[in-house]
């Protein structure tokens, strides 16, 4: 998930371009260091290499700024990043154009089952399984499944308090269902999972700040977390570890908004926002990508470095990509069951 999530839509960001760049475009995002970070990869070499100047606006709250943007007929924004439900959910609502493959080579580089006709993945983030080692020791938990049994490792859990998202997966992973399984979800069979742990739930967590805090403070013993987020607390010197094995992960999406004023200057952004070498600088500035898999070969990531990318080559194989169609379609009604689950 991103550092800051929310921002006033329409405060623009201009990249450094030069006085008479031939094409302009505008992008939007979630802000703070995330889009920073994509600012310094990706987007600040777009004037010198492609003579294209990149107009930066932030989001407020995501679909919902594109549904209101496209559906008043003022829509301003030739590409947006969404998170992968919601791309979906996007496209469901008539609110994207078709992408145009032809004119986005680079795609290629992306998963298969993470491009779609309206959207396409672009970066991700992960949750993972993260332990007090000096609790654990030699005798760490190495799954979900052992995050649900107390008995065997006894101690306060977190999760996140978000959603039943990444949640009701987690729990039917812990009970035993093949991830190639999981969906359509067994709503029913992963709360009965879930309400068994809810005892020994310490704490449901908000922010991401919140999940790094309860590690670094070893408020709790074992919890899901972001990847980025266990990174930092175990930086900062937390006596953490985690495991990438089933970790849950989600897709950050392009989409182009239904009446881009720039339709075609939005397909070659695209195309540039998925470009492996830029891609490839991702992990110098943001933890969440890239998403395009020859960025891996490009010579600028090395061994060491990918194997603490969640998208890497080897460490995708070991995730639950969430699936954004399921959750678009049924998100509404599992946020009311959710919210009653924590009460």
């Amino acid at each position: 998930m991103k550092f800051i999530a929310s921002f006033a839509v329409g405060a623009c960001v201009f990249a450094a371009v030069p006085a008479l760049a031939a094409e302009t475009v505008s992008y939007a995002s979630y802000g703070g260091a995330y889009q920073e970070g994509v600012r310094k990869a990706i987007l600040d070499h777009l004037p010198k290499d492609h003579d294209m100047q990149v107009t930066e606006y932030t989001l407020q709250s995501g679909i919902a700024d594109v549904r209101t943007k496209v559906k008043g007929g003022a829509n301003d924004l030739d590409v947006a990043e969404l998170y992968g439900g919601y791309c979906q959910q996007a496209a469901d609502e008539g609110l994207l154009e078709k992408l145009d493959y032809s004119k986005i080579p680079n795609a290629a580089g992306i998963p298969e089952h993470l491009r779609n006709d309206y959207w396409i993945g672009f970066t991700a983030y992960s949750t993972v399984l993260a332990y007090n080692t000096d609790v654990y020791k030699d005798n760490p938990p190495q799954n979900w499944r052992d995050f649900f049994d107390t008995e065997k490792f006894p101690g306060t859990r977190a999760l996140s308090g978000y959603s039943g998202q990444s949640n009701l997966e987690i729990a039917l992973l812990a009970d035993g269902v093949e991830r190639d399984k999981i969906y359509p979800l067994d709503v029913d069979r992963a709360f009965g999972k879930l309400e068994k742990l809810k005892p020994d739930v310490a704490v449901f967590w908000t922010s991401g700040s919140q999940a790094t805090q309860l590690a670094t403070s070893q408020e709790v013993d074992m919890l899901s977390i972001w990847a980025a987020r266990i990174e930092a607390a175990i930086k900062e010197g937390a006596p953490y570890a985690y495991t990438i094995n089933d970790a849950i992960m989600d897709v950050e999406c392009l989409v182009v908004p239904k009446g881009s004023p720039n339709p075609q200057g939005a397909m070659k952004l695209v195309n540039h926002l998925l470009d492996p070498n830029y891609q490839a600088n991702l992990p110098d500035y943001i933890p969440y990508g890239p998403m395009n898999q020859d960025a891996f070969k490009s010579g600028k990531i090395t061994p060491e470095k990918a194997a603490k990318i969640v998208t890497s080559v080897e460490n995708i194989k070991k995730q639950l990509v969430t699936n954004a169609a399921y959750w678009a379609e049924h998100a509404t009604a599992l946020q009311e069951r959710w919210d009653a689950f924590k009460q």
